[in-house]
């Protein structure tokens, strides 16, 4: 069976490094939570003067350290004072130096979101007329690169890690405790243990190139270490392998103390503290993805974190418990049907609780159809969910072994080689007739085995007792030889074996998927960058209307003035001024005059002598506003040849 093995662990294992390598390779440069949604600056703009600072507006808060934003002038001069500021709501700026000349500036800029990702691009803005530059900005790295794989590599060993360092342990202490005992189990947890606190500590140094530069020699860069440590990303790594050090003496004490303990009351408070121990290590180390992660940042992130806690731990239960139980049906030396029974429920539970959480992440992450189908996210998330769903299925072809299995436990507890056979034979004869025909030539063998035993009675002296412990050896190893025959020719076994090599064959490649959409950026934020970046670069459509009252202070000189311009963007516009008394009546009047002032930018007053076409209406064609922005609009009524007054009111326009 141990050859039959071999090859399926070599194609689980070849399968697992091409899945991981061809998302991972497809998943960089990483996408990001937040994105760039506005500038002042706007794209492509051109403005009559150099202004004194380029503002950036980010869909989310982002970390921004001096130099994230850079100005570089035509011939790629650095143009700005390199100090960032924060002027609130999401917006940061950088100054400029004074006399810029005219031409075409770069605007480069290189952050980190709040939920841990990097963040970098470019846009251009023109000073008087657009020119030619020099500057290329081809070269963004953040997040991409040799150091972006080797992160997202490390990305997919940390989760592989977390899953079978926590849920092989859960599997031994709630499903097998006799497994503390065998070493392949051992081997399993610890090897867990050791590639999650080996990923973090690559993480940990990785972070500062793969958010910065994406250098390979900035990897051992102590000052960006530094600053790594004081990022919220940072603290959750470190907090990772503090608490990785606690699950080091919580292995120490599962497998050295745990199955040596004889008293079974002992045992028992021992189980409960390695259990209430082990989920407090299980929830902290979840807990360092959840705060750093997606879960920390949008909406609800106060429910979002303890939510994707669960999920995490629901994952490691299913998956980990997954990995366990295989390892045990090919390499331990036999596994109960209870420990098989149980994990089929914990399993069961699992999965309940993964769909539970994961309906409320999908819906927080996506949040529309459109988004599930339209973006890269729900495009993802629709291939993690197609697998889920695979999985679940062959998940359940597994239970129904499992409960035929807990159906015929007596099998499982024979305690000798003969009474083994016996209820093979009276049990699977019928399904299996090489078994049979094993089992009929095992048994002719221990019959001329036993009829060679009498002639050891005959031999004296030491030769005697040494003759019978080389029989008792034989006879351990053809019992231990013929048990092992026995399960392994067992269809039910053989049946949960099968479905579970394929469940696990399928988590692998679900967990690659899960690795690459932690990186990608949530459908909910692309679909609201896009409205907020089409609000702030198109063009407004709809038309402005304003209700000025006026008092001339004259006799009859009171009314409303309401101006409508129509579309209210760059360029050409219709106005209409319609003037009427305080019952809403037309007022006829003899002149009215309108003006434009755009004070932020010293533009204006524009004046517009609208024609009078009706009583109260008066009217102008083609209304040229050069710019957009907040606009004053001042409307002059003039009721009689000594009274007339002045209201204004601001519009935005464009």
């Amino acid at each position: 069976m141990r050859q039959a093995v071999a090859p399926r662990a070599r194609t689980l294992l070849l399968l697992l490094l091409a899945v991981t390598g061809a998302l991972l390779a497809g998943a960089v440069p990483v996408s990001a939570h937040a994105a760039l949604i506005g500038s002042d600056p706007q794209q492509g703009a051109v403005v009559e003067e150099a202004p004194s600072q380029v503002s950036l507006t980010f869909s989310e808060q982002v970390a921004m350290s001096d130099g994230a934003v850079r100005v570089l002038d035509p011939k790629g001069k650095q143009v700005d004072t390199g100090k960032t500021s924060d002027l609130g709501s999401n917006r940061y700026a950088v100054k400029l130096h004074a006399g810029l000349p005219d031409g075409t500036f770069t605007v480069t800029y290189q952050v980190v979101s709040a939920d841990s990702h990097p963040v970098s691009g470019a846009f251009t803005f023109s000073v008087g007329a657009p020119s030619k530059t020099s500057v290329a900005t081809s070269d963004q790295t953040a997040g991409g690169g040799v150091v972006g794989g080797l992160y997202g590599f490390a990305r997919y060993v940390s989760y592989t890690g977390f899953i079978l360092f926590i849920g092989g342990a859960a599997f031994v202490l709630a499903c097998w405790q006799r497994g503390a005992g065998v070493r392949p189990v051992q081997r399993l947890v610890v090897s867990g243990w050791l590639a999650l606190t080996g990923a973090t500590l690559a993480m940990l140094l990785l972070r500062g190139s793969y958010t910065g530069s994406g250098k390979v020699g900035d990897i051992f860069d102590l000052t960006l270490l530094s600053q790594v440590l004081q990022t919220k990303t940072g603290a959750a790594l470190v907090a990772r392998l503090l608490l990785l050090a606690a699950g080091a003496l919580f292995i120490a004490v599962l497998f050295g103390a745990f199955e040596k303990r004889e008293d079974e009351k002992e045992k028992q408070d021992l189980t409960f503290g390695l259990a209430i121990g082990g989920v407090v290590v299980a929830a902290g180390l979840a807990a360092t993805w959840a705060m750093a992660e997606h879960a920390s940042t949008g909406i609800q992130a106060g429910l979002a974190m303890p939510v994707d806690v669960l999920h995490m731990l629901a994952v490691a239960a299913w998956l980990g418990g997954l990995s366990m139980l295989l390892l045990a049906l090919y390499r331990a030396p036999s596994i109960e049907s209870f420990a098989i029974h149980r994990f089929s429920r914990v399993a069961f539970g699992s999965v309940a609780v993964l769909a539970a959480t994961g309906l409320y992440q999908s819906w927080r992450q996506v949040g529309s159809w459109s988004a599930l189908t339209g973006t890269s996210y729900g495009q993802l998330l629709l291939v993690k969910i197609g697998l889920v769903a695979v999985l679940v299925g062959i998940a359940w072809i597994s239970r129904r072994w499992t409960a035929q299995l807990a159906q015929a436990p007596a099998r499982e507890g024979a305690e000798n080689a003969e009474d083994a056979e016996a209820m093979h034979d009276a049990e699977d004869a019928p399904d299996s007739a090489d078994a049979a025909d094993s089992a009929e030539s095992e048994s002719e063998s221990e019959e001329r085995a036993a009829a060679k035993e009498p002639v050891a009675a005959h031999v004296g002296g030491g030769g005697d007792s040494k003759r019978a412990a080389q029989l008792a050896r034989q006879r351990a190893a053809v019992a231990t030889a013929r048990q092992k025959r026995v399960r392994d020719a067992d269809p039910l076994r053989s049946g949960l074996r099968r479905s579970v090599l394929a469940e696990a064959g399928v988590a692998v490649v679900l967990l690659a998927v899960t690795t690459v959409l932690t990186s990608a950026e949530p459908g909910r934020t692309v679909e609201e960058a896009k409205a907020a970046t089409a609000a702030a670069t198109s063009p407004q459509t709809g038309a402005v209307s304003l209700d000025m009252p006026f008092d001339t202070g004259g006799q009859d000189g009171k009314g409303v003035a309401r101006l409508e311009i129509d579309p209210a963007r760059v360029g050409g516009n219709d106005m209409h001024v319609y003037v009427e008394r305080p019952n809403g009546r037309a007022f006829d009047i003899p002149e009215v005059k309108v003006a434009f002032t755009l004070k932020s930018k010293d533009i204006g007053p524009l004046p517009v002598v609208p024609d009078r076409i009706a009583t109260g209406h008066w009217t102008a064609s083609g209304v040229q506003i050069p710019m957009a922005g907040n606009w004053n609009i001042a409307v002059t009524v003039r009721t009689s040849d000594i009274d007339q007054v002045t209201v204004d009111k601001n519009a935005q326009i464009g």
